[in-house]
């Protein structure tokens, strides 16, 4: 059992849970493991816009230098783009400083292989160990072993002149909206699609430090939503914190999620002959919508746990090139090792342009069923004890006979925060909502 790296880095509230000294440890922890055997290393670090950002990288970077690690600080840049420029630069490591969707008071650290890949499980365990006894630590380089900040003139433009060559379309004539959370796709979501002929409209790209995803983004997007429809827009792309996932609103001001637009690129992909293995790969949390549309465009599915890391470990094990989440996360390994909002939002753009298609009318290939999700806020450690409880048991088995097939229900915990998220899925919404609220009422009183 892993005791600071969740299923997406460490997360925590920062200078609280996720602190200074505890970044300082991650990255003299971290810069030791990978280090050992090599005489230099050099790691990549980037961050979103939240305030408590730069107090995180400002010890963590000593961490990683105090072990003789060069460290190449890219400042604001998404999540896909530590990852695409620490294979660019040649890093043996990237870091990312972010808490992704989360609110403002939340900050993470998570780490990349020198592929662009999150670390296995092993060298995170190994990590955790030397940070419960950081004295383990005994490297204490002097004189010009001592690790130094290198800095890279544009890192934003090596990776939006990538985006770019991937995508090689002209969006002149299309009008694009777009929401960037006030995090750290800001600058590089406007540029590329002005670059690349669009007529641009942004919202929320005045990031200061306490706005991030503040009511905007992907977790929020119904201000795209009027924006979309008051310029007349052919498509509305929100964004999260650290830009790796992507929601989309159609021209009516209509929300077309993850499920949505991995259908959608799925089928795109099949028709050029670009789909590996005729295969998607979702997780448990997609509509049956998804499935029933993949049957129809006779596209196969691979379903795995709720996260990105087990989305892709799943493709690479079988070589599927797309997959992804309802939440807008979605992995195109063709071009990235990571979920790339901006990238996704590019292709499906790019796919509105060539079909020559609304996308209302692209998106009307897949019916969502409705879907109840009741976050219930629980302490961490009882994150994983509602089955031990007879009346949460007995409270399933009934709505399981009321559904009779017709629907479905999904209790998760969260990886990253302190909820438990209860799920139902079936015909009738007013039905589901009410059976969804009582059994997350039985979970909050069984173990709060």
């Amino acid at each position: 059992m892993r005791k600071y790296f969740g299923t997406d880095g460490v997360r925590g509230i920062a200078n609280l849970e996720l602190t200074c000294d505890l970044a300082y440890k991650l990255g003299r922890a971290g810069g030791y493991v990978l280090t050992e055997g090599k005489e230099k290393v050099k790691v990549i670090v980037g961050k979103d816009t939240r305030v408590s950002g730069d107090m995180l990288e400002a010890a963590l970077i000593s961490g990683l230098m105090s072990v003789g690690c060069d460290v190449i600080s890219v400042g604001i840049m998404p999540t896909p783009g530590v990852a695409y420029l620490t294979k660019k630069y040649g890093a043996d490591c990237g870091v990312v400083i972010s808490a992704s969707h989360n609110p403002v008071e939340y900050n993470g650290i998570k780490f990349f292989n020198s592929e662009g890949y999150k670390l296995d499980d092993e060298i995170e365990l190994k990590i955790e160990q030397y940070i419960d006894d950081i004295n383990k630590v005994d490297y204490n380089p002097i004189k010009e072993n001592v690790g130094k900040k290198i800095y890279i003139n544009e890192p934003n433009r090596d990776y939006i002149d990538y985006l770019k060559s991937i995508i090689d379309v002209d969006f002149t004539g299309m009008k694009i909206a777009l929401d960037c959370a006030n995090g750290a796709s800001y600058e590089i979501a406007p540029t590329v699609f002005k670059e690349l002929g669009a007529e641009v409209f942004v919202i929320n790209n005045e990031p200061n430090g306490n706005n991030i995803n503040d009511k905007c983004g992907s977790t929020s997007p119904e201000k795209l939503q009027e924006l979309v429809k008051t310029k007349k827009a052919d498509i509305g792309l929100a964004y999260d914190g650290d830009a790796d996932r992507l929601i989309a609103v159609d021209e009516n001001g209509t929300i077309v999620d993850g499920d949505h637009i991995m259908i959608l690129s799925a089928i795109y992909l099949k028709k050029h002959n670009k789909l590996n293995n005729n295969t998607l790969v979702v997780t448990v949390m997609s509509n049956i919508g998804l499935v029933i549309a993949a049957k129809e465009n006779g596209i196969n599915l691979a379903t795995t746990s709720v996260g990105d890391r087990y989305v892709l470990e799943e493709m690479l094990k079988n070589n599927y090139n797309l997959g992804g989440e309802q939440s807008g996360h979605m992995i195109f390994t063709d071009y990235n090792t990571t979920g790339d909002g901006i990238l996704s939002s590019l292709i499906l753009a790019k796919t509105v342009k060539e079909e020559n298609k609304s996308l209302s009318t692209l998106a009307s290939v897949m019916v969502k069923y409705p879907q109840v999700l009741v976050n219930v806020k629980l302490k961490n450690e009882n994150k994983n004890r509602y089955m031990e409880f007879k009346e949460v048991k007995d409270e399933i088995e009934r709505i399981e006979k009321i559904l009779d097939g017709s629907g479905r229900i999904l209790i998760r915990p969260s990886g990253t925060e302190p909820l438990v998220r209860v799920m139902l899925e079936g015909k009738d919404e007013g039905q589901i909502k009410e059976l969804a609220k009582n059994l997350a009422n039985i979970i909050e009183e069984k173990l709060s």
